[in-house]
């Protein structure tokens, strides 16, 4: 591990010698993803994408794609496109990536289950923005605004994100 690796610790998320008080999955960290566990996986993942709303804040970095309004991910596990962005309209099961709250203004990607997915294995895994602090995600590491942004401008794509086993 580096300090230039974003660590996961009992105590939130070390990253360029400091410490950011995260969440994490209402169903704990896991070996065993599966698509709805709630849980986040345990392993080494990396950074490689960053999306932004444009027409709430500025991009972070270069590489940051905006957030249009047609723009989802598949969560479908029997879909081709499962754990990939796609465009509306799309029938299969999806997430919207332009929500109407600010959880998903600024997202950075992991290589979780991407980007040759596995049926079932979970899609999503993003560090976005909490709701408020200690409240559970769907499996995905949440900072408070700030603080991901803060992040965001000191990534780059192939960043580790480390997710221990405890």
């Amino acid at each position: 591990m580096t300090p230039d690796d974003l660590v996961l610790t009992p105590h939130g998320v070390r990253f360029a010698g400091r410490l950011f008080p995260c969440s994490i999955g209402k169903g704990g960290l896991t070996d065993d993803k599966r698509e709805g566990d709630g849980a986040t996986p345990i392993g080494v993942h990396h950074i490689v994408g960053m999306l932004f709303r444009p027409d709430r804040l500025t991009a972070p970095a270069s590489w940051a794609i905006p957030i249009g309004p047609g723009d989802l991910w598949s969560d479908d596990s029997a879909d081709s496109h499962y754990n990939q962005m796609v465009s509306a309209p799309y029938a299969p099961s999806h997430e919207k990536l332009r929500r109407a709250d600010p959880l998903y203004d600024l997202v950075l990607i992991t290589d979780w289950n991407w980007p040759n997915s596995v049926s079932d294995r979970g899609s999503a895994i993003f560090l976005h923005q909490w709701r408020r602090p200690g409240y559970p995600t769907e499996g995905c590491v949440a900072f408070r605004r700030d603080h991901l942004h803060w992040i965001a401008r000191r990534v780059s794509p192939g960043t580790r994100l480390i997710i221990p086993q405890v």
